[in-house]
This record gives structure tokens, sequence and C-alpha cells, in this order.
């Protein structure tokens, strides 16, 4: 009789979510040492505009497409203050390293770029006229957040909660704390679209695109997880 033992090995190093996270610091870190006029143009040449991106200025065809292309990417790259760059960063940390264990380096990395394109191109479709430029990696997180709601249905992310003098840490189903957070963007696309200066259309876009891409991969990133050491 032959038994057929599973192989275990250990997965590929994780570097796709370290890489981005590192080119987003990066670059802001190149802008915050750029003279105010010089960083406003940076923003404007790279950003991706939605006025400009839905009305393009007259030009070769593969010109002007190529630019609207190259501007949804770029913007992915650019945040408009600290705050913004260590939100986004943070929960690409939180929601990017399980995804990328289960789904391999390559797949995250695309996951992160044509989802957050997506979310730049849905921005722009909400706010046609908009003359300031839509940036900042939000869009690709919530790509990456669908993901994990998608792989990882029953997981559970740690909370804590101020109570009093005492700091309370909690166990939460990460799917009760995703609903919320869908909830909110709804909320505010509906009801207050121009609050903070959010493009909320971006993060509801990309999260639909990352939940359909982890759907039919949750079946291969269980045998992945479970071949693995």
């Amino acid at each position: 009789m032959f038994i057929r033992i599973e192989s275990r090995r250990p997965l590929p190093p994780r570097w796709a979510t370290l890489a981005l996270t590192l080119a987003c610091t990066l670059v802001y870190a190149r802008l915050e040492l750029a003279r105010p006029g010089r960083r406003l143009a940076l923003l404007l040449d790279w950003g991706s505009i939605p006025h400009t991106l839905l009305h393009p200025p007259a030009g070769p065809w593969w010109r002007v497409q190529g630019d609207a292309l190259l501007h949804l990417l770029t913007a992915l790259f650019l945040h408009a203050d600290l705050p913004h760059l260590v939100g986004n960063m943070a929960f690409l940390l939180i929601f990017g390293l399980p995804v990328e264990r289960a789904i391999g380096a390559l797949r995250l990395l695309l996951l992160f770029l044509l989802g957050g394109m997506l979310a730049n191109l849905a921005a722009a479709l909400s706010l046609p006229q908009a003359v300031m430029p839509v940036i900042g990696a939000s869009g690709a997180v919530s790509a990456i957040v669908g993901a994990y709601l998608a792989l990882f249905p029953r997981a559970h992310l740690g909370v804590v909660l101020p109570l009093g003098a005492y700091l309370q840490f909690l166990r939460v189903p990460a799917a009760l704390l995703i609903a919320a957070w869908i909830l909110l963007q709804v909320g505010f696309s509906l009801y207050a679209p121009g609050f903070g200066a959010i493009a909320w259309w971006a993060h509801l876009a990309g999260f639909g695109f990352g939940l359909l891409c982890g759907l039919p991969l949750r079946a291969r990133a269980r045998r992945r997880l479970r071949r693995a050491p």
C-alpha cells in the first residue's frame, strides 16, 4: 500500500507588502523635502485629476490613454500628510501580510495596483468635475481588505478599547469590523460625498474588487497554507 504524504515546505518570503509600504513612505519623504510650490506641482503632475481623466486634452489617442493610466497608478503612492500615510500603511501591514502569505507576493502586488487604479477611476466617476488630484493608497488598501475578508471570513482581529484608566484587549470577528467600516463608507458616499475631502467611492470600489478577486482564490490559499510548516 502506498500512502501519499503531502510535502511541507516553507512559503516564499513576503516582500510585496513591505516593498509597497517602503515605496509609499519614500515618496512621501521626497514630497516633504520639496519646496511647497514644487510639492504642489508634483501632486498635480502625478496625481489622478478627475476632470482631466474624464475630459482629456486633445492629442494622440495612445498618448492620452497612456497618461491617464499612468496617473491612475502613480497617484497610489502619493499622500497628502502624515496621518494619511500612517493610516493607509497601518491597514496595509495589518491586512496585507496575511493576504500575501495566502496568495503570494505577485498576486498581492497585482491586487494592490489593479484594485487601486480601479478605485481611482471610480473616484473620478463620482467627482467628474474635480480639478484637484485624487491621491493615496486608500482604494488599493481597500482591495486588500476585501481580499482578506474573502480569504479569512472567520478570522478575528485584536482591538484595544479604553475603559476609563484601563485598556481592554478584545478579539472581535474581522467580518464585523469590516462590515461596520463598509457601512460607514456607504453612508458618507450617499449622504456626504464631499466630507473630509475623501473619495469614499474609491474605498467601496477597491473593496469590491478585492472581495471578487479573493473568493476564487480561497481554496488555493487554504491548500497553500496547509502545506506550509
